[in-house]
């Protein structure tokens, strides 16, 4: 399968040399020139393998210049016991007659990003040693929480690879951030950035705009790439715990044969809703994708709407991995939408750049309109959606979860959708304990208890351990503490790798 990108490029590409690159060189982001389907036989095979088994044929359907011995490697890598503390690797439960949570942070860092960061560094090598690659890999990171910590785990010490993660400063839990700064790891950088994650996205987004840049880390044995969801290798493994999530229902009986279900992610960036919609192309039998967003609703209002304006207040919440008013993965979805012409999505992304907004066409917003719901839920609703979760059923979301929870029950209402659905949860509880805390027990909660004595609450409250992985940061000692503002990002990375004035052409 050969990929293109979404702003026209002339060149189309295997999928070892889109996951290298991670962006285009027009700025657009690749998508594979079909997306390949599932039948009703497929499904009554794949229901009978496990997680690892169903993630090699998937992906072997989007990634066939590499080898059947090769996926097998980097999935059977990626997904054991040794990193995820569950052997179906994304179990799904059971939460009333109508809503089922799948749980995607059972990995190292507890996040959701670790389905495609744990699997990505593998594919990523196998991709340079198969393709004759010289170079030393730079992985460029901005995230908003989670990410970033997922990134660093997944190709700390990973040979010919180095990895750069931008955060903003004030813009990620304090639990995300110790995951952060503590991170062991010979290859591994960690910076700090002044302003938010936007800020940070666009920052990175410069530096792999720069070409004499590029230039000068090739004459020095680099080059970039990303472990952003903007990266064909971050997005397409989220496309099998959809699949996979759908099997497990029907193999449960909880849905019979071709049964539509709803899908519902809060997402910011926009990449976990986009790997479902993918799902939801090859087959997979869902019927609405409801897209939740936090006060920083501007997905929310382009579904509604049809504009997207990120000219606004941003707010910072209790759910950070959201807090993003410059959703990147969208482009691919603006690409389906406008039919692939990729005149028009240049337009609208050029139009994002320089005026802050675009609007898209009457027949595109129809398109995401019979496919997408959007809504959103501000802090004291997420609370009361963690409350309610934990009265109604002893389950305890964390606040990006309980976000989608909101939203779900609101679709209900407006819509009197019946459809069985399964609500995607990103991250434990145990990364935000002092929210999920307030949400629980309320006034209970000693606003200067440390971080913690905060997790150790929550364990005795709720009788669930805490994830190792979390419990251990107590132990570690911090490591990173660069910061920059967003105009010092690119000096940080020539500073880093030796990029002096000598490296000019």
């Amino acid at each position: 399968m050969l990929y293109k990108s979404t702003r026209g490029g002339s060149r189309s590409f295997s999928s070892m040399e889109v996951i290298k690159q991670g962006i285009a060189s027009d700025g657009g982001l690749f998508i594979p020139d079909e997306i390949p389907s599932l039948s009703m036989d497929d499904f009554r095979i794949l229901v009978q393998r496990d997680y690892r088994e169903r993630a090699v044929k998937i992906l072997s359907l989007f990634l066939d210049d590499y080898s059947q011995e090769d996926l097998s490697r980097c999935v059977y890598s990626a997904y054991n016991l040794e990193k995820f503390d569950v052997a179906d690797i994304t179990p799904v439960k059971r939460l009333n007659d109508q809503l089922y949570i799948l749980e995607l942070w059972h990995g190292p860092t507890c996040a959701f990003k670790d389905m495609a960061l744990q699997l990505l560094p593998h594919l990523m090598v196998t991709a340079a040693r198969r393709t004759g690659e010289k170079d030393d890999i730079v992985i460029l990171v901005a995230t908003s929480g989670d990410t970033g910590k997922a990134a660093l785990e997944g190709f700390k010490d990973v040979a010919g690879t180095h990895v750069v993660v931008f955060y903003p400063k004030e813009g990620v839990s304090s639990m995300q951030q110790l995951q952060m700064i503590t991170q062991e790891g010979s290859n591994v950088h960690v910076v700090a950035v002044e302003g938010n994650f936007d800020s940070a996205q666009s920052g990175v987004k410069a530096i792999f705009a720069d070409k004499q840049l590029e230039q000068r880390m090739r004459q020095r044995g680099y080059r970039f790439s990303s472990a952003n969801s903007i990266n064909w290798g971050r997005l397409v493994p989220q496309i099998v715990y959809y699949v996979s999530a759908w099997l497990e229902l029907f193999k449960d009986g909880e849905v019979s044969e071709g049964q539509l279900i709803d899908v519902v992610v809060p997402t910011g960036n926009f990449g976990n809703i986009l790997a479902a919609y993918y799902a939801k192309r090859m087959g997979v039998p869902i019927h609405r994708l409801i897209c939740a967003s936090n006060r920083n609703k501007v997905l929310t209002d382009f579904i509604n709407t049809g504009i997207y304006d990120r000219r606004r207040e941003f707010y910072k919440t209790i759910s950070p991995s959201m807090d993003i008013l410059i959703s990147s993965n969208l482009e691919r979805l603006l690409f389906e939408l406008s039919g692939g012409d990729h005149q028009r999505v240049k337009t609208w992304m050029v139009s994002l750049q320089n005026e802050g907004q675009y609007r898209i066409d009457d027949e595109s917003l129809h398109r995401l309109q019979e496919i997408f719901w959007g809504g959103y839920a501000d802090d004291a609703q997420t609370l009361e959606a963690i409350r309610q979760a934990y009265q109604e059923y002893g389950y305890v979301l964390d606040p990006h979860t309980a976000v989608g929870k909101w939203v779900y029950d609101e679709y209900k209402k407006q819509t009197g959708d019946n459809h069985k659905a399964i609500l995607a949860s990103t991250a434990s509880p145990f990364k935000f304990p002092r929210d999920v805390l307030k949400a629980i027990v309320g006034r209970g909660v000693k606003d200067h208890s440390d971080e913690f004595g905060l997790l150790d609450l929550l364990s005795r409250i709720s009788k669930i351990n805490v994830p190792p992985a979390l419990s251990r940061l107590r132990e570690k000692d911090i490591k990173h503490t660069i910061s920059c503002s967003p105009d010092q990002m690119k000096d940080i990375v020539v500073k880093l790798f030796g990029l002096d004035e000598r490296c000019r052409a």
